[in-house]
């Protein structure tokens, strides 16, 4: 494979209570980290000067308390959060709750990509004026 990936997997049976994936993957640009909560853990009320998180579900309900006020989310769900709000993740279930944390304080800077019609094509064009491919048989 190529210099510019790699790869590696989420341990949901791991000890720890927060595994950060970023430097396992490389990833210099936002963060990225795996939250187990076992049944009745909750993290601490926080914050963050500039950086937003986002947090997907895997498994389990998250509570999550913002400013106080509580909202259940099922696996599947996400929830993005603005810097300086202040938030709490629990879990109040019998079971893990699984949840992967994305963050960034960087603004985003819009559509950059490039699509290609075919692996010997040699220039893109924006995706949306490349077709979708055809369904595999």
């Amino acid at each position: 494979m190529d210099d510019g990936v790699a790869f590696a997997s989420l341990d949901l049976d791991s000890p720890d209570r927060f595994v950060a994936l970023r430097r396992a993957l490389g990833v210099t640009t936002f963060g990225l980290n795996l939250i187990l909560l076992r049944p009745r853990q909750q993290g601490r009320i926080h914050r963050h000067e500039r950086q937003e998180e986002v947090y997907l579900v895997l498994e389990g309900t998250l509570t999550l308390a913002v400013e106080g006020e509580e909202r259940e989310l099922a696996p599947g769900e996400l929830a993005r959060v603005a810097p300086a709000v202040r938030r709490r993740l629990l879990n109040r279930g019998d079971e893990l709750c699984a949840v992967l944390a994305i963050g960034s304080a960087h603004p985003h800077e819009g559509r950059d990509g490039l699509a290609y019609d075919s692996w010997e094509a040699t220039e893109g064009r924006p995706p949306q004026e490349t077709p979708l491919p055809a369904d595999l048989p």
